[in-house]
């Protein structure tokens, strides 16, 4: 798509309560605009009902994810020159989630998975209150620095079919922190977390299918945290350990 050009978009609008129903919308291309600047521009002009959320624009917050052509993409960061076939996109909100309104997503049943797989840090207590030593080159190191910058946009549990399939599955996102945490000598609950998310419905449910790293905006890997968790689990199980 060219400046001039008029594409037509088609968004799934709807409620929680309601079933979504495809509306199309025809747009003068200005410019380069992303698929974000489409949205902006239907509802200041044509729909300002129109339900959909961001923040920052510029690739730093993700609460602007959607489906893009069957992809669940940032919208702020995604040209609509990339991803338009035939002078036509596709927008839905991300599955997997209730729909509060439109393109807009509760995120809300994410996040608690998040915190149900261990999310949250706890430190170690320590008597002496020394400073615990990180060596930046240590093995558990790298590996906690490789997926830290995880920011929750939801962008990989959308992309998981697993996810999608069963519910109590914690999802490549939470996965990911666990296994930060899991490589984290400050952390006191490595092993106990460990132990939880490799329970029924845990990790092993992963199919190693690849979709959340394929996705990741950040450009995280996933799937090698929930590959290293699995390792470290079987290690944990013939070590005789919970």
């Amino acid at each position: 798509m060219t400046a001039g050009e008029v594409i037509t978009v088609t968004i799934r609008r709807g409620g929680e309560h309601g079933a979504p129903v495809p509306v199309d919308f025809r747009v003068p291309i200005t410019g380069d605009p992303t698929v974000l600047d489409l949205v902006t521009a239907i509802q200041r002009d044509q729909a300002p009902d129109l339900g959909y959320r961001f923040s920052c624009r510029v690739g730093m917050c993700g609460s602007c994810a959607m489906l893009v052509q069957g992809r669940p993409r940032w919208t702020c960061r995604t040209r609509v020159s990339l991803v338009a076939r035939r002078g036509r996109l596709d927008l839905a909100p991300l599955p997997g989630l209730p729909v509060v309104k439109d393109l807009a997503v509760d995120m809300a049943p994410f996040f608690e998975k998040w915190a149900a797989a261990g999310g949250g840090f706890r430190p170690c207590e320590s008597g002496d209150a020394v400073l615990a030593l990180v060596a930046p080159e240590s093995p558990a190191r790298r590996n906690a620095d490789a997926a830290i910058e995880c920011i929750g946009c939801g962008v990989c549990a959308a992309a998981c079919r697993v996810a999608g399939a069963e519910p109590g599955y914690p999802g490549p996102a939470a996965l990911n922190r666990v296994w930060t945490l899991v490589n984290d000598v400050r952390d006191a609950d490595g092993p106990r977390r460990l132990a939880e998310v490799a329970g029924p419905g845990g990790l092993f449910t992963c199919h190693s299918q690849g979709a959340c790293t394929a996705c990741c905006p950040k450009g995280l890997d996933p799937s090698r945290s929930i590959a290293g968790l699995k390792r470290a689990a079987v290690l944990a199980a013939l070590r005789g350990e919970p």
